[in-house]
């Protein structure tokens, strides 16, 4: 299982949010290249980042403090936030030299466009499903859809698509762990053939070894994304990452 951490840019700050609530907001830093440096020193062989302000606004915003954490590391970076166009996709993959980029509200209400750049775009596209009691939140997680998150990701079934990051906003920046319930999602979505990441509640190692677990019975879950557990240390990540090694 791949470790990502999380590095959430508001501002061109590095911030975490409670819930998806923009009004809840810590900040953990001026310098999100800096931390970007930091936890690749500590082992992470891929950085998870998520442009805040574009997915409020509906377009890639933090794009000086993106390229700036490009250029500082030398391991992969995956984007989300704001990605609704291909001209996005286009400048965050060939220009910014991000690897892959998250797409998650324009594949709910425009699936036969987010078709045509699964197709155009192979293995760099990320679906991104953020979800809130099970049904598809957009928007910046300001608004909650009528379809399940299991039937949007259904029927993304058999595209080349890089994963599929599943996150329970409910959990998200919580540090209350994650539930039964959500497990339960992980193992479902793994099912679909498109590899699972895991989002939100990742707070302490037993929530990592409670993934293993997950991924042992259910291989399509193989990475997790962790936030504000390594910003506020209740997650180690050199240990971390040595578990999942094991």
């Amino acid at each position: 299982m791949e470790l990502l951490p999380a590095i959430d840019l508001r501002d061109g700050k590095c911030v975490r949010l409670r819930q998806g609530d923009y009004d809840q907001e810590t900040i953990f830093g001026d310098n999100p290249a800096e931390m970007a440096a930091c936890w690749e020193s500590e082992g992470a062989s891929r950085l998870h980042l998520v442009d805040l302000d574009g997915a409020k606004v509906g377009r890639p915003v933090n794009l000086d403090a993106v390229r700036a954490i490009v250029e500082r590391v030398s391991i992969p970076c995956q984007l989300g936030g704001g990605i609704r166009d291909e001209a996005s996709i286009q400048l965050l993959l060939d220009d910014v030299g991000i690897q892959r980029v998250i797409v998650g509200t324009q594949a709910l209400k425009h699936p036969d466009w987010f078709r045509e750049m699964a197709e155009k775009y192979p293995g760099r596209l990320i679906l991104g499903v953020d979800a809130r009691d099970g049904m598809v939140a957009t928007e910046g997680w300001l608004e909650v859809s009528k379809t399940s998150a299991i039937e949007l990701t259904q029927q993304y079934a058999g595209l080349d698509l890089a994963a599929v990051i599943y996150t329970n906003i409910a959990n998200d920046g919580m540090m209350a762990g994650i539930d039964d319930g959500t497990l339960r999602d992980f193992a479902e979505l793994a099912k679909t053939g498109i590899p699972v990441i895991a989002s939100g509640g990742v707070t302490t190692l037993k929530d990592i070894e409670a993934l293993l677990e997950v991924e042992r019975q259910h291989p399509g879950l193989n990475g997790a994304i962790i936030g504000r557990a390594l910003y506020e240390g209740t997650i180690q990540l050199p240990e971390a990452v040595a578990l999942v090694q094991k």
